[in-house]
């Protein structure tokens, strides 16, 4: 039995659906364990281009189970919408895409609040989705959430109803928002549950059950980037949910020490999207040139990606604190054409060196990049679609190379284009 753990190294948005979707085809399970429909995971392949974003890349293999686990919140349409999508291009997933009823569901007083907060923050406000990720995961630790497995007790839902919007209208007026009307918002939860009721199934004993066997395969399929980690990461410019392999234990019912490899998605620069700090940010025409070159539109909310080189610093970080072992680096066609790359070592504050774990969001936002600059490819060889190392540029060979060494772990993927196919698999070194 084997369990992989994939999961972004900076802040999100660096290819994870591709390589989740890779890792599936020889899958037993594939998990969502963690975050909501803030995550975007764009999947292509032989049926066509595919944005998700809650139901696992592992649906596309019919003999893996896709499951979403008690550490998800939902968006009960968007996961409806998903799953009439996914019907269009495969058979009956029924059976086979299970829905934690402990799973907390996002309610319409979540968005509109996460909208409102956002509002009176003005200039210091955090840069949202404006999903309802975070209130929603507010309500689960204060006591006030709704679990999806509520909705199947219509009385006890009324009544956890009747309670939360007692609550939370009083903010919403509070804060210059409309009253919600209790009817309206209990009709459409309970149309779009109906929508998913087939597929709300506990997963945590088909889990397990297949823990025991041997030569079984679960993905753990992670949702966003170990810097926009609640405790981690730049708070707070974050996630609401934990990123960290450990939180598999909390979030999927899977304890942590059966997590066998832990592989970290880097993309071969950097982007984020929304506020906060980012070191190595290029405001110039090479930041927008990965920028267009790469497509960096965000998969959930369409928003231009930052884009700056690959912070190694950042990487060094995951690599400690989640004990990566091996690495997939996405995108890496992107750098075709530029003479130069650049890659950063290290930070200093101050005129003296710094690390990531030793100073606060604050100071991030103040620290110089120690750069090291390396001779790109040009045009002379494109990256595109090579599925070889040997048949790279000499050159790429050598950024891939200083990548490894620096963060002395595997490189077991590169990523070389969006499809399946574009990707050098186990990756060898001359």
């Amino acid at each position: 039995m084997s369990i992989t753990h994939v999961f972004d190294t900076h802040f999100g948005d660096g290819g994870k659906g591709k390589i989740v979707d890779l890792l599936a085809q020889e899958a037993h399970a594939v998990v969502r364990y963690h975050g909501g429909n803030n995550a975007g995971h764009t999947v292509e392949n032989e049926l066509g281009k595919f944005p998700l974003h809650l139901v696992p890349c592992g649906i596309f293999n019919e003999n893996a189970l896709a499951c979403i686990t008690d550490g998800v919140v939902l968006d009960l349409e968007v996961l409806a919408d998903e799953i009439d999508m996914l019907h269009k291009v495969l058979a009956d997933f029924r059976g086979r895409l299970l829905v934690s009823p402990r799973a907390h569901v996002i309610m319409p007083y979540h968005k509109i609040l996460d909208r409102l907060y956002e509002e009176t923050k003005g200039d210091k406000k955090t840069g949202t989705t404006g999903r309802g990720i975070g209130p929603c995961y507010a309500d689960k630790v204060s006591y006030n959430g709704i679990r999806l497995g509520d909705l199947e007790d219509i009385d006890r839902f009324e009544e956890l109803l009747h309670v939360q919007l007692d609550i939370k209208n009083k903010i919403i007026v509070a804060l210059g928002g409309v009253e919600l009307d209790f009817r309206v918002v209990k009709d459409e939860i309970l149309r779009h549950y109906e929508r998913i009721r087939a597929y709300v199934k506990e997963p945590f004993s088909r889990i397990h059950d297949l823990l025991m066997l041997p030569n079984k395969n679960i993905v753990l399929e992670g949702a966003h980037g170990v810097f926009l980690d609640t405790d981690w990461g730049t708070y707070p410019y974050v996630t609401a949910s934990s990123i960290v392999p450990g939180n598999v234990n909390a979030g999927a019912g899977i304890p942590a020490q059966y997590i066998t490899n832990v592989l970290g998605v880097v993309k071969a620069y950097t982007t984020r999207v929304g506020a906060g700090p980012f070191p190595t940010e290029l405001h110039d025409e090479v930041g927008d040139r990965l920028r267009k070159n790469g497509k960096e539109f965000g998969t959930t909310t369409g928003r231009p990606r930052r884009c700056g080189w690959l912070d190694l610093e950042l990487l060094r970080f995951s690599i400690q604190l989640c004990g990566i072992t091996e690495l997939a680096i996405m995108k890496l066609d992107v750098l075709d054409g530029l003479d130069f790359v650049t890659v950063c070592t290290g930070y200093t504050l101050d005129g003296k060196q710094v690390r990531y774990e030793d100073i606060l969001t604050s100071d991030l936002a103040r620290v110089e990049p120690v750069y090291r600059q390396l001779p790109g490819w040009g045009f002379d060889s494109s990256t595109r679609g090579v599925t070889r190392f040997i048949d790279l540029p000499h050159n790429a060979k050598e950024y891939l190379s200083f990548i490894r060494d620096f963060a002395g772990v595997p490189v077991r993927f590169v990523s070389t284009g969006p499809a399946r196919h574009e990707t050098i698999n186990s990756f060898c070194y001359p």
